[in-house]
């Protein structure tokens, strides 16, 4: 979720589509969970936006991936940012959020 209107309007598109292939394929389809992309904490509207979400009972995940300049250069220099800048800000946030998708696949599988 890129923290813009535009984004939120797709969001609830997929949402539905995604009820739904749940009510007619896969009645186990579960949203683990809405990644926070292109958060700018410093601006009012993403905080906004992301507590809409929330407050809609839409699950997001508690690590928010910011704005760099640094991810754009990985990928114009076509390298992971891991491997580019294992020490940014960003790549701290990827590493979260993989560690929280793990203990969120994990209470899932108890």
């Amino acid at each position: 979720f890129d923290c813009d209107s535009f984004a939120r309007q797709s969001l609830y598109s997929l949402m539905d589509n995604l009820g739904e292939l749940q009510e007619d394929h896969n009645p186990e389809l579960v949203v683990e969970g809405i990644v926070i992309n292109q958060f700018n904490s410093q601006a009012r509207l993403p905080g906004e936006l992301v507590a809409e979400l929330e407050e809609e009972g839409y699950p997001v995940f508690d690590t928010y991936l910011t704005t760099s300049v640094k991810m754009k250069e990985s990928h114009r220099e076509h390298r992971p940012l891991i491997d580019m800048a294992p020490s940014h800000k960003l790549t701290g946030q990827f590493l979260d959020l993989h560690a929280e998708l793990e203990k969120t696949r994990a209470k899932a599988a108890a």
